[in-house]
C-alpha cells in the first residue's frame, strides 16, 4: 500500500498551489524514504544543459547533522534579517495586500529559522562546477541546470503530501556546511530544502502583483 496516497492534483493545481511551506511542516512525523526516492527520480527527469546531469542531492536525516545545519541556517537568518523592524519598514508605500503578505512571510521565515534543525529531512541540491567569478553566461548555465530539477522535486513532493521550501541562508556558512557533509571542492550547494509532511493539504494560489508590472512585450 502506498504510504502516502497521491493528492490527485491536475497540472494547473499543482503549479499554482506548491507553496513555500514553513509553519505547516509537520515536525513530529517521519517521512518515508520511499517518498523522497520517488521525488528524486522525478527530479532527475528535468532538463539540463548539454545533458550534463551534473546535479547531486544530499539527503540529510542524521539528527546531529540536521541540528548543525539548523544552527548554520539560524545564524544566516540572524545575519540577513537581524533588524526585522528595518525589513518591515522597507514595505512602507507598497501595495497594502503585498505588504501584508510579505509581513506574514517574514514571520513564517523567523519560525522556520527557529525550527529548521527539527525538520525530518533536509535535501541539499548541489551541482558540479562553481560560479565563483564566473560571467553571467556561466552562472546562468550552471544554475539553469540545477533549478528545474529542484522545482520538479518540490512539485513531486507536493503531490505526495509533502511540504518544501527553497532556502539559501545556510550558504552564508557554505564552507562549514560543505565540510559537515563531506562535499568535494568542485561541487556547489544551491539550497537547503526542508521536507516534511504538511499539516493539512489545502494550499491555495498565493496573491501576486498585477501581471502588468512583470510582463514586458518586445522590450522593457
Amino acid at each position: 500500500m502506498d504510504p502516502s496516497p497521491r493528492l490527485g492534483l491536475d497540472a494547473d493545481e499543482l503549479l499554482s498551489t506548491t507553496r513555500a511551506v514553513r509553519k505547516r511542516l509537520d515536525l513530529t512525523r517521519d517521512v518515508e524514504p520511499q517518498l523522497i526516492d520517488e521525488c528524486l527520480e522525478l527530479a532527475a527527469q528535468a532538463p539540463t544543459g548539454s545533458n550534463a546531469q551534473g546535479w547531486h542531492f544530499v539527503v540529510v536525516t542524521d539528527p546531529a547533522k540536521r541540528a548543525r545545519l539548523g544552527e548554520l541556517y539560524r545564524s544566516g537568518f540572524e545575519m540577513f534579517y537581524g533588524d526585522r523592524a528595518a525589513a518591515e519598514a522597507g514595505l512602507a508605500g507598497e501595495d497594502p495586500d503585498y505588504a501584508a503578505t510579505t509581513r506574514k512571510v517574514i514571520d513564517s521565515a523567523a519560525y522556520l529559522a527557529e525550527h529548521m534543525g527539527e525538520v525530518p529531512v533536509m535535501v541539499i541540491p548541489c551541482v558540479e562546477g562553481r560560479t565563483d567569478d564566473g560571467n553571467v553566461m556561466l552562472q546562468a548555465s550552471i544554475w539553469g541546470s540545477l533549478l528545474p530539477a529542484v522545482w520538479s522535486f518540490m512539485l513531486a513532493a507536493r503531490e505526495r503530501g509533502l511540504g518544501t521550501c527553497w532556502t539559501t541562508l545556510h550558504l552564508l556558512h557554505e564552507q562549514e556546511a560543505a565540510e559537515l557533509l563531506g562535499l568535494p571542492g568542485n561541487v556547489m550547494q544551491g539550497a537547503l530544502v526542508p521536507v516534511a509532511h504538511t499539516v493539512g493539504t489545502d494550499f491555495r494560489p498565493a496573491p501576486r502583483r498585477d501581471m502588468s508590472r512583470i510582463v514586458h512585450r518586445d522590450g522593457w
